[in-house]
């Protein structure tokens, strides 16, 4: 039978060997440990469930959720990822368009613009509606026309003083309201998130005139819609030395892991290795190349502790995300309580 030690190990950590990964599976279910309550709790859970808000930029955020299972982690994930809606461009109305750039590129190039507009003000447009509302739809126009400069050297080969709007860029679409969304969005700024986005080059004569309808749409229907760049989580990394480690050990095993992971210190005139901060490690399992270190450490990573990192594309801030996602994920629960209830008991 497995000492106590070893079973809170299996609990509460995943533990990385030489040649594999331990512990895996979730096992803290009702009746699998003897001595230990496992059935669910709703005070014990919110007693140990926590959010660390770690790092927080404007596109970018870090946090700790801690208490929670893997498959709970993994859902919010894709919610972010898939489920959070955002405004982007559906449908391209091709005017003129004599660069080289062939139609079809130019509207897939458009539709991957991330659009700073709040989708919280917009409706989804009905499956079938050919023609956008104020509600549902916003207008960009993209009008620009390569000419030369009569004023360039003759000498000069340089395309930014022989031409002008030779270069393409996002900051060109403008915003055409519709209808009555001047008075609706009074202060709004709708516009491409960022201004320095490439998207054709031109010669003197040619031009490109679009026109654009941006709908409200979610990263499952097509990636255009996702509000992320990316969206991870990994386990709280939990490092631990099984016996003292000093002088060139202690150097060697510094360097076998990410820098700050390991400091050194000096005590009593020797160099003594210490963790000083697992959390900055990626486990790369340098150390079990080297016969005199692999058993003297124990690489594991704590099962309930996950680290988010969160970065928008810019479209609304990452923690605006965050707890779009978070009320996403409790209407589904509500809907799966609904159903429920509506299945009559025999």
């Amino acid at each position: 039978m497995a000492t106590k030690r070893g079973t809170g190990e299996m609990r509460d950590r995943v533990v990385l060997g030489e040649f594999g990964v331990r512990n895996v599976h979730t096992t803290d279910f009702p009746g699998n440990y003897p001595g230990y309550d496992d059935a669910w709790d709703q005070l014990r859970f919110e007693e140990g469930f926590r959010v660390d808000v770690v790092r927080e930029e404007d596109d970018a955020l870090e946090f700790d959720m801690v208490g929670i299972d893997a498959a709970i982690a993994n859902a919010f994930r894709r919610i972010l990822l898939a489920e959070v809606p955002t405004m982007a461009v559906e449908k391209v109305f091709v005017y003129n368009n004599t660069s080289i750039v062939q139609d079809e590129i130019l509207a897939h190039r458009l539709g991957l613009i991330p659009i700073r507009a709040d989708p919280r003000l917009f409706e989804y447009r009905n499956q079938g509606d050919e023609e956008g509302t104020e509600i549902d739809t916003l207008q960009f126009q993209l009008k620009i026309k390569c000419s030369r400069n009569p004023r360039a050297a003759k000498e000069s080969s340089d395309p930014n003083e022989l031409y002008f709007n030779h270069k393409v860029y996002s900051k060109h679409m403008t915003w055409v309201p519709l209808g009555n969304q001047t008075d609706l969005f009074p202060d709004a700024d709708f516009r491409p998130v960022h201004d320095d986005i490439l998207i054709a080059q031109l010669r003197p004569g040619q031009e490109i005139d679009v026109l654009m309808h941006c709908v409200k749409g979610i990263g499952k229907d097509h990636a255009k819609f996702s509000p992320v760049a990316t969206a991870s989580y990994r386990l709280l990394p939990d490092i631990a030395l099984l016996q003292p480690i000093e002088d060139e050990a202690a150097e060697l095993l510094q360097k076998c892991f990410s820098p700050g992971v390991i400091e050194i210190q000096n005590i009593k005139g020797k160099k003594v290795a210490r963790v000083a901060n697992a959390r900055l490690d990626t486990f790369s399992r340098e150390v079990f190349r080297h016969e005199g270190l692999k058993n003297l450490v124990r690489l594991a990573r704590v099962r309930n502790h996950y680290i988010f990192s969160v970065e928008s594309t810019g479209i609304l801030p990452p923690d605006v995300l965050v707890s779009e996602a978070i009320k996403i994920l409790m209407g589904k629960c509500q809907r799966f309580l609904n159903e429920l209830d509506s299945v009559p008991m025999e």
